[in-house]
């Protein structure tokens, strides 16, 4: 499976990490004096909440456990999403080129994950 492969595996927890800086550095942003680092704080802790707590059970690039059994197309969307808007916010930010970069690596990533694709838009 190349999704499984250690290096693929290795770009993605990297692609997370610079989606909750994003989310994070966004969020600190968007706030006043006083809610800067709250903001900051939340942000990527919703990030990480969605990415943890919805999951589909079994799935090989994960531990397979899950909170809430998600559909294999809704956490497909959700990845999607949540590194959508990782790219848009570092574009928000001015970062146009990290935006082009992070994009164009979330797409070479899950090209090389499309064996990951199919069995996520298998599971019910």
């Amino acid at each position: 499976m190349r999704s499984k492969n250690p290096i693929n595996l290795v770009l993605r927890f990297f692609l997370e990490l610079i989606a909750i800086f994003a989310f994070g550095y966004w969020g600190h942003s968007l706030a006043g004096d006083g809610m800067r680092i709250p903001m900051a704080i939340l942000f990527p802790l919703l990030f990480a909440v969605l990415w943890g707590v919805f999951a589909v059970r079994g799935d090989p690039s994960r531990s397979g456990k899950t909170v809430v059994r998600t559909p294999g197309i809704v956490r497909l969307i959700l990845e999607l999403g949540l590194f959508g808007a990782a790219a848009w916010m570092l574009l928000d930010l001015d970062y146009s080129m990290i935006a082009l970069i992070f994009g164009l690596t979330v797409v070479i990533h899950y090209f090389l994950s499309f064996d990951r694709i199919a069995w996520l838009l298998k599971q019910k």
